[in-house]
């Protein structure tokens, strides 16, 4: 079955490590926040100028003032800082954070990310994407693997308007984990009782099957 948001998230969190500066774009990426695993020392950090957000709040913990770039309320852990967007976007352009976590409309084989405009649609915009993705080595994109009329989001190229060029690696899909190398989609892992003929059905751009592909591992909720 296609992993729930939650799951995704879950799924993301596997890879922080203890130290990272992480960002966390708008929309499934924010989840993460939820399953940063115990005992390890991470730095959330939002362009809008905090850096050590927490989990979202309870409904005793809310305030209205706290809120991450995506406008949802937020908690700050201890010893969290809080600054102007232009300095979060210096510690963006000058390579400081670790991992970046993006949503996207399309992702292709060449590592390109559109993530900002749909033609005729009323879209929020590029926020800090274009300054993520130019800023971060390590960028991992959550995204459905399809749209809801079934067409694949994984590309052989970007239709839509590019955030960024040949800046990613990684994708984590509601159906599959991949990786991208050599103008190829490489195929890692694959939701639990997803198989991987569903996801090449579902994957336009060039996909590579290795002879074993293992079901993602972590308690499905």
């Amino acid at each position: 079955m296609a992993l729930t948001r939650e799951q995704m998230a879950q799924r993301v969190a596997q890879e922080l490590q203890d130290g990272f500066y992480v960002n966390l774009g708008i929309g499934i990426p924010t989840l993460v926040a939820n399953y940063v695993p115990q005992g390890m020392e991470v730095m959330l950090q939002s362009e809008n100028g905090l850096l050590g957000m927490g989990a979202f709040p309870t409904e005793a913990e809310l305030d209205a003032d706290m809120i991450n770039a995506g406008k949802q309320t937020v908690t700050a852990r201890i010893g969290a800082s809080i600054f102007d967007s232009a300095e979060s976007f210096a510690m963006i352009r000058g390579g400081h954070v670790d991992l970046t976590v993006l949503g996207a409309f399309e992702v292709d084989v060449h590592g390109n990310i559109a993530s900002w405009m749909i033609p005729g649609k009323l879209v929020k915009g590029m926020g800090g994407a274009m300054d993520l993705v130019a800023g971060a080595d390590n960028i991992i994109v959550t995204m459905t693997h399809a749209s809801k009329n079934g067409e694949s989001k994984l590309l052989p190229q970007c239709q839509l308007p590019l955030t960024g060029a040949g800046c990613i690696k990684r994708v984590l899909t509601d159906l599959a984990y991949l990786e991208i190398e050599d103008g190829a989609f490489i195929l890692k892992e694959r939701a639990p009782g997803v198989s991987v003929k569903t996801i090449v059905s579902l994957t336009a751009g060039k996909l590579i099957v290795p002879d074993q592909v293992p079901e993602m591992r972590f308690d499905i909720q």
